[in-house]
């Protein structure tokens, strides 16, 4: 008898690492702008004050001083660093991981502040606060969007959404008087523009895009219509809301620089934490999020195993626009101010800019929309400082920021399948 020898070696395929150098050639790119800045105007001597602590924390910190040329010099050294070490993880593994581009960004900011706030203070929790302040309702909206696209629909209306229920909670605030009554309208009223989307791009298959650029007109012209002929003439009754008071949590709200950032907050902000914890369980963790994600990654799949799609994509993408309603009362009744035209100013078309550089993650999403919250707060910290650069470029860095992160700085991201594709059961 022959005996036939096999063998048990397999030979396995080479796996191929698709490489996006996006992220380091974009971050050598600002390092040499950065060293651009250094060399075409110095800050010779001097140094600069971060001021770290206020008057009503648990125990003071010292200020932190520091000497501009060689803090600047510093920090722009490490910048080109950190931008080799991302060349690396890109080289060896493909991609650059997100703590590179975080510890990067903060090495740049603080020797781009020693450098522009040379001789002067800069308040940082003041700083950082204000930063918080102007994410809130970006982070509103990203959660919007993450979920909307998460679903398979594409949510342009997150600008009007905003608005809607910016324009809703001041009116209501103003007629009863609570805040809180302002609040849940703001929801509906987020709902209701939501639900014109979800049926027209779901039910009548219309396209998203288009569904959500008209909507967006639609309430800018809307609520402009209304205040001109009702608030307006009728401020003192129908345009003048109460405002949330800030609710510091005991002990939390009394450490430096966190406390007061994190916990002298109003009712609007401590949802917000509680919404970004509760959609990245809910996604990740739950069966709601498998069938959420189901619909808008495979929705013939998600069909054969007797998901309803289109009921799943419909009601997700109301609960989204609850959140940008919710989102949209820190224009009025979160800050107490009167309701103004157009007075989201293009931050839902920001939102969307934060789920795509939090590649449609919401915990990724809220740290985006907390640098361009930072970006847009930047430009008032340097003007009170008196810092010497023009405070139109300080006004365009939000946009600039979100031009960069649009075009992929951090790299490849990956939008779920079927998002913005109609839905037929066959």
């Amino acid at each position: 008898m022959t005996t036939v020898q096999t063998s048990t070696d397999a030979v396995l395929p080479e796996t191929t690492i698709i490489r996006s150098w996006k992220t380091p050639i974009a971050l050598l790119i600002f390092s040499v702008l950065f060293a651009i800045l250094l060399l075409a105007a110095p800050r010779p001597g001097g140094t600069t004050t971060f001021r770290l602590a206020t008057g009503t924390d648990l125990f003071q910190v010292a200020d932190l001083v520091v000497p501009v040329t060689a803090t600047a010099w510093a920090c722009l050294v490490l910048s080109l660093a950190l931008a080799g070490v991302a060349a690396y993880f890109v080289r060896a593994f493909g991609r650059s991981p997100l703590w590179v581009v975080i510890v990067y960004i903060v090495v740049l900011v603080v020797g781009f502040l020693t450098w522009a706030a040379a001789g002067g203070t800069v308040p940082v929790a003041g700083l950082l606060a204000g930063s918080l302040a102007l994410a809130v309702p970006l982070i509103y909206g990203a959660l919007a969007g993450v979920i909307g696209e998460r679903a398979g629909v594409v949510n342009i209306a997150i600008e009007g959404q905003l608005l809607a229920g910016a324009f809703t909670a001041a009116l209501v605030a103003s007629v009863t008087g609570l805040p809180i009554a302002g609040l849940v309208a703001a929801a509906v009223a987020g709902m209701l523009v939501a639900a014109v989307l979800a049926a027209f791009s779901i039910k009548y298959l219309v396209d998203q895009v288009i569904v959500g650029v008209v909507l967006n007109v639609l309430v800018a012209g809307l609520t402009s219509f209304l205040f001109s002929q009702v608030l307006q003439p009728n401020k003192a009754a129908l345009n003048t809301p109460p405002r949330f008071d800030r609710i510091p949590i005991p002990l939390l709200s009394e450490i430096p620089v966190l406390g007061p950032v994190l916990f002298r907050q109003t009712l609007i902000v401590y949802l917000m934490y509680i919404a970004v914890a509760l959609v990245w369980v809910g996604m990740f963790k739950t069966r709601w999020g498998l069938r959420l994600r189901a619909v808008g990654e495979h929705p013939q799949a998600a069909d054969t195993v007797g998901i309803k799609v289109n009921a799943t994509r419909f009601w997700n993408v109301v609960l989204a626009g609850a959140l940008a309603g919710i989102g949209g009362t820190v224009f009025t009744i979160g800050n107490g101010i009167a309701f103004n035209k157009e007075m989201t100013a293009g931050a839902g078309f920001i939102a969307l800019a934060a789920v795509i550089f939090g590649q449609w993650d919401p915990i990724k999403a809220t740290l985006a929309a907390l640098l361009f919250g930072f970006a847009s707060n930047l430009q008032n910290t340097l003007s009170v400082i008196g810092s010497p650069v023009p405070s139109e470029f300080m006004l365009m860095l939000p946009y600039l920021v979100t031009i960069f992160v649009v075009a992929g700085v951090v790299g490849k991201s990956r939008a779920p399948a079927a998002d913005g594709v109609a839905y037929v059961k066959g």
